[in-house]
């Protein structure tokens, strides 16, 4: 089997749209001779095995400048942009004259776009058009093209208070452009917020219906059409519907919701769709993260029906409010968002079009490992030179699980603006960088830009998050040590109980089948079974008269703990809320001592947590977060969203010997997508030098 992938992924490089390019070919000036855009059957582009002989020779790369359109074209794929909009109307390749929606207008096929709202106001949604067109780089190597928009004081309320640059770079024999964008707020213009900002993309629907994400997120999608009326029906929110009657029978039945197809930014590196006829792929490639916001766990939108590609570079999504981008009066503020890699290649007929996926792969290592680009023109991205970097071992110590330091095996080390412990998770306008630890605890964190860090980390198996306490200043060229760093996890005493893994998902625990009326086939015994619709729901059929109740000594979290604390719905369609208990076994109490309670929420959404120990109608409870949470992970299928540590002190005269119930109630009940998700709970007993009746337990 690898010798015939090996063969087939030989014969796509030799087709054409698998070349690989390298940062040391060299090209000629570019020519502006004048192009024929409306001729599907130009040169290679209507031919995918005509491709052969121009990516051999590697054309030069020409610019084509008209009244109303930029064309780019390096033989292999030519772009069309709006002049001086800079939108993408057209993308010729692999014999498809356009692989965008031809029937869609030209200002909704390829474009920049953001949702903003002054302080207070209402949201605007805005596809940036530019309003000055020009060169910045122009040989027979590469092109790199700009359109600004300026802002003035006559837009106030009108448009973002920005001056956003966008860039199309095209290289000689790549089989794909790179776009990037800088925003920047002036420090005497207004302030705003920004909800979510991107770029997309908007495909042929007559050729593109197989989208691909990850290995086992892969799938023949809907037709927009049969998310219309008459076709499927709407069910709680507008996003996901059943198809009734889809162009595709095979789907028949089943739901579609763009949200089930969401990805953490850590995972989220290549996305796209696939032409059967011909074998044409279209994918976009996020090569770094560092101007994403919200760290590696924010989760995003990716491709969904359409056929959509979505660059996502900062939303609200699984989160909320505390994570929009917040530029107040008075504040300078400038970034660079990108560069991403649009990418294409394509397929000898009769050949296996699957294949186009595991290409797309390992041109994204490809572009991962290129990374930082030497060859974007802006001064605003830092080029290798000018960025350094950071290293050390990340090592833990919890008394009351060894001795001896431990190794932090596989723990997220980043470094992103100085703030407390865990804020970057929530942080929006600056960038970040993360990597993971080896084996033996090791970081290196690689061409970081210059500026003023703090280093945080978080650890699979621990609770809470690390930062260390050294600020962090990158120079260019620097490599700064920092050594043995120690992680010490909140801890008081020894675990008398836990449930669950900490590591930041509710993945682990029970995750009901679906509704069989209401299934996405993808994910019938897929590790991610909680992306199916409606779960919500299931609780109540679960628990039709009274709420879960979990034994420590006898229940498995894996078996008997439902994924997410919900309301139950009624038979009248309300909803209340709910009361979970957990049930242990004191054989001695310390009445003097304290006993500490951890719970981690993965998630919250418009819900409180109230705590009471072995008695669930005292009217004052021991503990309540009070209102919490905005990420409505619930109802977008998701397993996490804002991490949050709570640490509950419980006075030992509360608990009693023999059986004691904690009581975790969520009164809130006006939506069915209030709750939580639990990420790990524990009770540890007071330390043995505190009382000497806690030593025996």
């Amino acid at each position: 089997m690898k010798k015939r992938v090996e063969s087939v992924l030989d014969s796509l490089a030799k087709c054409g749209g698998c070349i690989r390019r390298s940062n040391n070919d060299v090209t000629l000036p570019t020519s502006q001779l004048p192009l024929d855009t409306n001729n599907s059957n130009q040169g290679s582009y209507g031919d995918p095995h005509a491709l052969r002989n121009h990516n051999m020779s590697h054309q030069p790369v020409r610019l084509h400048i008209q009244d109303r359109y930029v064309v780019m074209d390096n033989g292999i794929v030519q772009v069309t942009l709006s002049n001086p909009a800079g939108i993408v109307t057209g993308i010729r390749y692999g014999g498809i004259d356009n692989l965008l929606e031809i029937l869609n207008r030209e200002t909704n096929r390829g474009y920049w776009d953001l949702h903003w709202h002054p302080p207070g106001g209402k949201g605007i949604f805005d596809v940036i058009s530019g309003t000055q067109f020009s060169v910045v780089v122009q040989t027979e190597e590469q092109i790199e093209i700009s359109f600004i928009r300026m802002w003035d004081p006559s837009l106030e309320g009108k448009a973002i208070p920005l001056i956003i640059d966008k860039r199309f770079i095209l290289l000689r024999g790549s089989s794909g452009f790179y776009t990037y964008a800088i925003y920047e707020h002036m420090a005497e213009w207004p302030p705003f917020e920004i909800g979510e900002t991107r770029m997309t993309f908007k495909l042929r629907k007559d050729k593109f219906q197989y989208m691909a994400m990850a290995d086992n997120r892969r799938r023949i999608m809907p037709f927009p059409e049969d998310r219309m009326a008459g076709k499927c029906q709407t069910l709680a929110f507008p996003e996901a519907v059943l198809l009734l009657n889809p162009k595709d029978p095979n789907l028949k039945g089943e739901v579609d919701d763009k949200y089930q197809y969401s990805c953490d930014n850590k995972d989220n590196r290549v996305h796209g769709w696939i032409s059967f006829n011909p074998a044409v792929g279209f994918w976009k490639i996020t090569p770094s993260d560092e101007f994403r916001t919200g760290g590696p766990f924010k989760q995003n939108l990716t491709s969904h029906v359409g056929p959509t590609t979505l660059a996502m570079f900062h939303s609200t999504h699984y989160a909320g409010k505390f994570q929009l981008l917040t530029v107040a009066a008075g504040e300078h503020w400038k970034k660079v968002f990108g560069p991403v890699f649009i990418y294409f290649n394509s397929a000898p007929n009769g050949s296996d079009p699957q294949l186009l996926w595991e290409d797309a792969k390992t041109q994204m290592m490809n572009e991962v490992q290129s990374w930082p680009y030497s060859f974007p023109a802006s001064v605003d991205f830092q080029k290798p030179h000018e960025r350094g970097s950071v290293a050390g071992r990340l090592l833990v110590l919890d008394r009351y699980m060894s001795n001896d330091y431990m190794l932090a095996r596989g723990a997220y080390v980043g470094l992103a603006l100085p703030g407390e412990a865990g804020s970057w998770q929530s942080e929006c306008k600056d960038y970040q960088f993360w990597t993971t630890t080896d084996h033996n605890g090791y970081f290196v964190i690689r061409n970081v830009r210059t500026g003023n860090y703090n280093l945080y980390a978080t650890v699979p198996g621990f609770i809470g998050d690390y930062r260390c306490d050294v600020a962090i200043t990158i120079t260019s060229g620097c490599n700064i040590e920092m050594g043995d760093l120690v992680y010490e996890p909140p801890r008081d005493g020894p675990t008398l109980w836990e449930i669950g893994i900490p590591d930041r998902s509710c993945a682990e625990f029970y995750v009901p089948d679906p509704d069989p009326q209401y299934v996405n086939r993808l994910f019938i015994g897929h590790p991610d079974r909680f992306r199916q619709y409606g779960l919500w729901n299931r609780y109540a059929e679960m628990y039709p008269d009274s709420d879960l109740v979990y034994d420590v000594d006898c229940c498995d979290y894996r078996k008997d703990w439902f994924f997410a604390h919900v309301v139950r719905r009624q038979a009248d369609g309300s909803h209340t809320g709910t009361t979970w208990q957990i049930k242990f076994k004191l054989d001695r109490v310390d009445r003097n001592g304290t006993y500490k309670l951890r719970i981690a929420l993965a998630s919250a959404t418009l819900a409180e947590l109230q705590i009471r120990v072995n008695d669930p109608n005292s009217s004052k409870p021991l503990f309540t977060t009070g209102l919490i949470g905005r990420d409505n992970s619930i109802a977008r299928h998701g397993c996490h969203g804002l991490y949050l540590l709570y640490n509950v002190n419980v006075p030992g005269g509360r608990m009693v010997e023999g059986e004691n119930t904690l009581f975790l109630k969520q009164p809130r009940n006006n939506s069915p997508f209030i709750g939580f998700l639990y990420d790990y709970i524990r009770l540890e007993v007071p330390p043995p030098d505190v009382g000497a009746s806690s030593s025996s337990q």
